[in-house]
């Protein structure tokens, strides 16, 4: 049985979900999320890729606006299939890195 690969939403639900459960490993991920989301991706990510990971206090919150495509004409299928199905991909420097 082949392991497949995790979304972005998918993977970030069990980042909060184990941050919640586990002090030391919200702290790993506020103070060090790239290292973080490298092992749990199990691949090397990108070393100009900034990840920024803040928590939320009881009187404010935060809303994280996605890159805007850029829409030429039409979106690709893969765009579209990547917005609609919650896919994603860090794209830099021509180098394409996440799940599909």
């Amino acid at each position: 049985m082949t392991e497949q690969k995790k979304g972005r939403r998918e993977l970030e639900s069990e980042l909060i979900a184990k941050a919640w459960k586990d002090e030391a490993f919200k702290q790993e991920l506020i103070n060090n999320p790239k290292a973080v989301y490298t092992r749990e991706l199990g691949q090397q990510l990108p070393e100009n890729l900034i990840i920024r990971v803040v928590e939320e206090t009881a009187d404010t919150i935060y809303l994280a606006l996605p890159r805007s495509p850029q829409v030429s004409e039409e979106l690709s299928d893969e765009a579209l299939e990547a917005v609609a199905g919650g896919n994603w991909h860090f794209v830099t420097s021509g180098v394409i890195v996440g799940t599909t």
